[in-house]
């Protein structure tokens, strides 16, 4: 594919994918959980079916091609204590609502970064990526308790997404990275005002 076919096909990618996004923003549910049934197909599915996992995981890939591959070890440290904080019974009031904005979290991270015109540090991308992982893994551990089936299909299918999406936007020019953090601050609103509609 030459130059001009490129410059052509990406954003056409990126306007489809958007509006699938949004079709299935109006078509869905904001919560996806509930639905960890114990096997591993389903565990595998979630990622690519619960819109509110699916969006978080690529805002996760996002923000790793922006701020630096370290983020990734905060999203999976994040990732492991917030289903050991469910598995145990931990609760946290309006997670749900948490769980969609940190959708929106992420792509202001992102967009404010680049107003500021520089790179957040490691540390505050970091920790701003393992909260909201670790909002929507504590859902999870109260669903999927004891089913390791469920939780191995989950965490190949979510490493998948975050790696695709962190490979992707890594090899493409930082304004792709930047329209996706628009339209993630978008989507995580929507996925947190559905309930009310």
């Amino acid at each position: 594919m030459n130059a001009k076919s490129q410059a052509i096909a990406r954003p056409l990618a990126l306007s489809g994918a958007t509006g699938l996004a949004l079709s299935l923003l109006s078509a869905l549910p904001a919560g996806a959980h509930g639905l960890a049934d114990g096997t591993l197909l389903s565990g595998a599915a979630h990622p690519l079916l619960g819109l509110d996992h699916l969006l978080l995981l690529v805002g996760v890939g996002a923000v790793g091609a922006w701020a630096g591959a370290g983020v990734l070890v905060f999203a999976l440290a994040g990732g492991v204590i917030g289903a050991l904080l469910g598995s145990a019974g931990g609760t946290l009031p309006g997670a749900e609502l948490l769980a969609a904005l940190a959708v929106s979290g992420l792509g202001i991270l992102i967009l404010q970064t680049r107003r500021a015109q520089q790179k957040p540090s490691l540390a505050m991308a970091g920790t701003i990526v393992a909260a909201a992982v670790a909002v929507h893994a504590l859902l999870h551990g109260q669903e999927a308790a004891a089913h390791w089936s469920w939780w191995s299909g989950a965490v190949v299918a979510s490493a998948g997404v975050v790696g695709v999406s962190f490979a992707t936007l890594r090899s493409l020019e930082p304004r792709w990275t930047l329209r996706l953090a628009a339209a993630l601050g978008l989507a995580g609103a929507a996925l947190a005002l559905a309930p009310l509609g």
